[in-house]
C-alpha cells in the first residue's frame, strides 16, 4: 500500500524485462519512500506512462522487441520532462553517450550499488521538482504581466516598470507617471486600473492643458444651472463619472493654480463642490496624474503648489526613453506590423536586417509615438511583406551617429579644448543639415534646449550653408555666380588638426 508520505516524494517507473531486477529495485526505492510501478516489456512501460503521471524513470537498454532507446524516445515524446535513467549490463562508453544523446537523464551500469542508484534517483527528482518550478514561474510571470497587452517590453527598465505598477494598483495611493512625450504614460496609467480591484469601474482620462481654467473646473466638478452663462441646466463632472473608479490627468504640469487648490482638496478630503454650488460631495477616485516636466522645478518657481506635488507624488513612476530600451525595439516592430498589417490587410511583414539596423542607431526623440508613426508609414506604403532602408524616413537614415575618430598622438601633444571645440562646431553643422537647418528640430536631435543650441551657434559663428545646385552645362555653381561655392569641411570624416585616422 503507498502511503501519502510515499507519494508526495515521487512516482516511479521500472521497466525491466528481469523480473528480478524489477524486484530489487521496487524493494529499494519503495523504501525510500517512492511509489514505484513496474513493467516487464518496452510496450507495456509506455502503456502505464500514457495513464498514469512520472516523475522518473528507469529502463533497461537491452530487452527484448523494443529495446531501452527506443522505449526512452517514446517517454520522452509521452512527457518530455520526465527524467529517465537507463540502465545498462554494459558499461559501456558507447552505450552510455547514445542513451544520454537520446534525452536520458542519467545512467547506472549493473551490477551497481543500492547508494548509486538512489543518489541518481534523487538527482532526478530534484531535476523534475527545478524543471515545474521555472515552468510555472515562467507561467506567474505571463499572468502577472497578461494585462499589459499594449505595454511592450522585456528590457530590464520595462520590466522595472511592470513591477512597480503589480505592487502599487492595488493601492488607494495617488501615482505621478513621470516620463518624456510618446513614452506611454496613459498606457501605463490604464495597465494601473486594469490591475486594480477599481477594473471593474470608469477610467476617466482628463487632458489636462487643452481647457481654459472656468472650463476645465466645469468639466472635472460639474455646475449647478447658472454658475455661468450658459450653463442652463446642472451637469456632472468626470469625477462623477469616476467615482469608485481612476481619473487620470495626463500632463498635470499644465493645471493652473486655482484648480490645482481644488484637486488638492480632492485628494485630501475626497470631496468637492460643483461650479456654482454649495452642496459638498463625497467622492471614492483613485488619481493617477502624468507628466513630461519637472514638477520640483515648476514648483520652485510658484508654478506649481508644494503641498500638490507631494500629494501625487506618492508613489512615482519614471518611464525611460526609447533610446534607454532600444533592445525592445524589435518587439514594438513586431507588435506596430500586427497593428498595422491588420489594419492595412497586410500580413507576414518583416523587416530586413539593415532596416533594423537604421532603426536600432537613431535615437528617437518621440520615442514609442515616434516609431509607431514610422511603422505604420512603412506598413502602408510597402509593395510587399519585406521593409528595406527604402521605407524608412530620411530624417531616420541622415540622423547623425557620431564616433570620436582614432587617431595617434602628435609628438608636441595637442591642445584639448581646441579639439572639443572643433568636433562641438562639427556636430551642430551636421545635425543643422540633417534638420534642414530648423533650430528646434536639430536641438531635440541633440537633446538640448533650443535655446543652448542657438547660443551655442551664436559662439561658433556658425551660418547656414549656401544652397548649391547643378546648372543645365552639369557645372556645379552657384545661382547666377560665376564660381563655386566652397565647402564646409565633413562633420564626422576629416579628424581636426593634429588628429590623424587610422
Amino acid at each position: 500500500m503507498v502511503t501519502s508520505a510515499q507519494t508526495r516524494k515521487g512516482t516511479i517507473l521500472v521497466i525491466d524485462d528481469e523480473e528480478i531486477m524489477r524486484e530489487i529495485l521496487e524493494t529499494l526505492l519503495g523504501r525510500e519512500g517512492y511509489d514505484v510501478r513496474c513493467a516487464a516489456s518496452g510496450p507495456e512501460g509506455l502503456d502505464l506512462a500514457r495513464a498514469l503521471p512520472f516523475d522518473a524513470a528507469l529502463v533497461d537498454i537491452m530487452m527484448p522487441g523494443l529495446d531501452g532507446i527506443a522505449t526512452l524516445d517514446e517517454l520522452k515524446r509521452i512527457d518530455e520532462d520526465l527524467a529517465v535513467i537507463i540502465i545498462t549490463a554494459y558499461a559501456s562508453v558507447g552505450s552510455a553517450i547514445a542513451a544520454m544523446k537520446s534525452g536520458a537523464f542519467d545512467y547506472i551500469a549493473k551490477p551497481f550499488k543500492n547508494e548509486e542508484v538512489l543518489v541518481v534517483v534523487r538527482n532526478a527528482m530534484e531535476r523534475r521538482r527545478l524543471v515545474h518550478e521555472n515552468r510555472s514561474l515562467r507561467q506567474n510571470i505571463q499572468e502577472r504581466y497578461h494585462k499589459f497587452a499594449n505595454i511592450i517590453g522585456r528590457s530590464p527598465r520595462m520590466r522595472q516598470v511592470f513591477d512597480l505598477i503589480i505592487q502599487a494598483a492595488p493601492s488607494r495611493s495617488t501615482i505621478l507617471i513621470q516620463g518624456e512625450s510618446g513614452t506611454g504614460k496613459e498606457l501605463v496609467a490604464r495597465a494601473i486600473h486594469a490591475n486594480s480591484s477599481r477594473s471593474d469601474r470608469s477610467f476617466v482620462a482628463v487632458n489636462s492643458g487643452n481647457l481654459p481654467p472656468d472650463l476645465l473646473e466645469s468639466t472635472l466638478f460639474g455646475h449647478v444651472k447658472g454658475a455661468f452663462t450658459g450653463a442652463v441646466y446642472a451637469k456632472k463632472g468626470f469625477f462623477d463619472l469616476a467615482d469608485r473608479g481612476s481619473i487620470f490627468f495626463d500632463e498635470i504640469g499644465n493645471v493652473p493654480p486655482e484648480t490645482q487648490a481644488k484637486l488638492l482638496r480632492v485628494i485630501q478630503e475626497r470631496d468637492f463642490m460643483r461650479l456654482g454650488g454649495m452642496e459638498t460631495i463625497k467622492v471614492d477616485v483613485r488619481i493617477i496624474a502624468a507628466t513630461n516636466v519637472d514638477l520640483r522645478q515648476m514648483m520652485e518657481e510658484g508654478r506649481f503648489r508644494e503641498d500638490l506635488f507631494y500629494r501625487l507624488h506618492v508613489i512615482s513612476i519614471q518611464l525611460p526613453p526609447l533610446r534607454d530600451r532600444k533592445d525592445d525595439i524589435p518587439l514594438l516592430v513586431q507588435h506596430f506590423f500586427l497593428k498595422y498589417g491588420e489594419d492595412n490587410r497586410k500580413t507576414d511583414l518583416e523587416l530586413t536586417p539593415d532596416a533594423l539596423d537604421l532603426l536600432t542607431a537613431y535615437d528617437w526623440p518621440g520615442n514609442v509615438r515616434e516609431l509607431e508613426n514610422v511603422i505604420e508609414r512603412a506598413v502602408v506604403l510597402t509593395p510587399g511583406p519585406r521593409i528595406g532602408v527604402e521605407l524608412v524616413p530620411e530624417h531616420v537614415r541622415k540622423a547623425p551617429n557620431f564616433a570620436m575618430p582614432t587617431f595617434v598622438m602628435p609628438p608636441e601633444g595637442i591642445s584639448f579644448k581646441d579639439v572639443i571645440t572643433d568636433f562641438e562646431k562639427r556636430l551642430i553643422e551636421s545635425t543643422l543639415e540633417t534638420a534642414g537647418g530648423v533650430q528646434k528640430r536639430a536641438a531635440e536631435l541633440l537633446h538640448i534646449k533650443p535655446t543652448t543650441l542657438n547660443e551655442m551657434i551664436k559662439r561658433y559663428d556658425i551660418r547656414p550653408r549656401r544652397k548649391r545646385h547643378v546648372n543645365g552645362s552639369g557645372s556645379d555653381r552657384e545661382p547666377n555666380a560665376g564660381t563655386e561655392a566652397p565647402e564646409l569641411p565633413s562633420p564626422v570624416g576629416d579628424p581636426p588638426p593634429a588628429l590623424s585616422n587610422k
